[in-house]
């Protein structure tokens, strides 16, 4: 009788990137080598960021505005949604034609011997499409709490209920995360033979990052109210 061999379960198959959507309009016409194709990059972008610019056109004139936002990769949209919201009497968020929702994280000064190569390191994401007008309440809800917590993650959670009036107040959009492109840069200078070797100007990266200070409590707080960990943590 032999002794019985009990087979290693073969290991899984790698995943494979999900790739971004191919459109046209998310295509990379310039600097194609900074172009990431896999949706896990978009994710980076959504994650590290916390404020996008939408590009809108109002009364025929394009505009650009600040804003906060949210996110839900299982969100009801193709690819997921991207969620911004304002005031119901806003012109720039009347959905009666496409938008472009912007994303950039600044990671590096790039700095060179020559004003020509000079550059940053970035992440950045774009993302076109049609958006819609949130009714759904549960999902308003959500949207609107998404937004808060991608400003301070959790801060949702100790926040009173939204009232019917500033609900009524507000409008939330949705934007499908499906068509989408990202832009990244790395690494240093891309300085010009003939330039590397004068050791009279300095080259390199100044990296960039993002540090939050002590919290300054309302003037109004009561000095019994402690800083909640949800804030501490980020410091």
């Amino acid at each position: 009788m032999t002794d019985s061999v009990v087979l290693a379960a073969p290991a899984p198959a790698p995943t494979a990137p999900t790739p971004l959507s191919p459109t046209a309009r998310t295509t990379h016409k310039r600097a194609r080598h900074h172009g990431v194709a896999e949706r896990a990059a978009l994710v980076d972008v959504l994650q590290s960021a916390k404020l996008c610019h939408m590009g809108v056109t109002v009364g025929g004139v394009p505009m650009v505005f600040p804003t906060a936002y949210g996110f839900d990769l299982a969100g009801p949209d193709r690819g997921g949604s991207i969620y911004v919201h304002g005031s119901v009497a806003s012109r720039s968020l009347a959905p009666d034609s496409e938008i472009c929702i912007t994303i950039t994280i600044l990671d590096g000064l790039v700095l060179a011997r020559s004003g020509f190569h000079h550059s940053m390191n970035y992440r950045s994401g774009v993302i076109v499409g049609s958006p819609r007008v949130v009714t759904d309440n549960d999902e308003r809800v959500k949207a609107l709490d998404l937004i808060v917590d991608q400003v301070i993650p959790g801060r949702s959670q100790h926040l009173r209920d939204h009232t019917r009036k500033e609900m009524a107040a507000t409008v939330v959009l949705a934007l499908p995360l499906y068509e989408a492109s990202v832009k990244a840069r790395t690494g240093g200078p891309g300085d010009d033979a003939a330039d590397i070797g004068v050791e009279t100007i300095w080259a390199g990266v100044v990296p960039v990052s993002s540090q939050f200070s002590q919290p300054i409590p309302s003037d109004d707080l009561d000095s019994g109210v402690e800083i909640p960990e949800h804030i501490s943590t980020m410091l």
